[in-house]
């Protein structure tokens, strides 16, 4: 398994477009995908499918809040690379 913790950088979150990019990428890598949503006093929301574009969004993840991904399967660390780089994208 490998985690990391990053921060959005999109101006929208993790919202629409970042979401399905992302859920699309979780998908199609044939990994186990989850994110959670750090919350202000540093505990996590409960993990969320990151196949799921639904489920994504509703974590409401705004521009700046920081979340922890998990993957878990074949090649987790080029998938962990392409879905740190959606989240950490400016521009979608």
């Amino acid at each position: 398994m490998k985690e990391f913790r990053t921060t959005a950088a999109s101006a929208v979150g993790l919202h629409a477009r970042p979401a399905a990019l992302f859920a699309s990428s979780a998908k199609s890598s044939g990994c186990k995908v989850t994110l959670s949503k750090v919350l202000a006093n540093g505990e996590l929301t409960p993990p969320v499918d990151g196949a799921s574009v639904l489920r994504v969004m509703t974590l409401g993840v705004k521009f700046g809040d920081e979340i922890v991904v998990r993957v878990e399967g074949p090649e987790e660390d080029s998938v962990s690379a392409a879905l740190r780089v959606i989240v950490e994208s400016v521009d979608h």
